[in-house]
């Protein structure tokens, strides 16, 4: 079994997870291979990886099994978009806090590698956002698993953000910027903006409102075969749009239309998984805060 392990930092207190990580691995015989940044991450800490190889190419995942990605949801976020559309499955380890993506605890590495060798898991296919734009942007990597986000750059003035659906006009956003989320990036800064809660099966997009001046605009979901267009004005030339975690400055010239990507994301769910669970946990439900 070929398994790419992928990460970008982690606490020293996590070493031994790591060591007992790869140690389980080579146990079962898997054939490891650490992405660049893991690699001379693990270097610096001083882990044993002389069994192991460097995924040098994307091209490289094609023949990969699974890839494990070793740290919290930003990391997560970040090997969905190495994989992309390999659409290999991937097993999140958290490192790190609220975990919504990233679901396994570090105390449970060695049962996890062995549920996964057990093949006692089942393969979740999650909608990504596309992003069209007349313009390279994000080094060519133009999809996410959460959000496109516009947003203003440099000054307190709010931008307007012409939004139209399959090129009917939907409404003008006079805020500080316009969410647009996947059901998985419902629980992400869409939720902090006041956006729904959203099954990660679903077949959906949300658009939320930054801070928005009209008190009266509200969160709306929509179908994710919708193709979603934009027109930007500002007091400032440049704005902000992101992807996940990436972000770039554009000017307002620039044409933009999110879309339902053609490739899916492949999470890695073990049979004791469950996204209510999670929510519940994650988000304090059914505990009396008032004790």
């Amino acid at each position: 079994m070929n398994i790419t392990v992928h990460g970008l930092s982690f606490q020293k207190e996590f070493i031994p997870y790591i060591e007992q990580l790869l140690s389980v691995l080579h146990h079962h015989g898997a054939k490891i291979f650490f992405t660049e940044p893991f690699y001379k991450f693990l270097k610096k800490t001083g882990v044993e990886s002389s069994e192991s190889e460097i995924l040098t190419q994307r091209e490289g995942l094609s023949v990969m099994d699974f890839v494990i990605s070793v740290g919290g949801d930003g990391t997560f976020l970040d090997t969905v978009a190495l994989v992309g559309e390999y659409e290999v499955p991937i097993v999140g380890i958290n490192t790190g806090r609220l975990g919504f993506l990233a679901t396994i605890a570090k105390e449970e590495v060695e049962k996890a590698i062995q549920v996964l060798f057990d093949k006692q898991f089942t393969v979740e296919d999650r909608a990504l956002i596309g992003l069209d734009a007349d313009r390279t942007l994000f080094n060519g990597i133009s999809y996410g698993l959460n959000e496109f986000t516009i947003h203003k750059r440099d000054t307190s003035s709010m931008i307007t953000v012409h939004t139209y659906i399959d090129g009917e006009y939907l409404n003008s956003y006079w805020a500080d910027g316009l969410i647009i989320s996947t059901p998985t990036g419902s629980t992400g800064y869409s939720l902090s903006c006041g956006g729904p809660l959203i099954s990660p099966v679903a077949k959906n997009f949300v658009l939320t409102p930054v801070s928005p001046h009209n008190l009266n605009v509200r969160p709306m979901i929509v179908s994710d075969d919708s193709k979603i267009t934009f027109k930007i004005e500002g007091r400032s030339k440049k704005f902000l749009v992101s992807l996940d975690s990436r972000s770039t400055a554009v000017d307002a010239k620039i044409q933009l239309t999110v879309r339902k990507e053609k490739f899916v994301a492949k999470l890695v769910k073990f049979y004791d998984y469950n996204f209510f669970d999670t929510l519940r946990q994650k988000l304090n439900w059914g505990f009396d805060m008032r004790n």
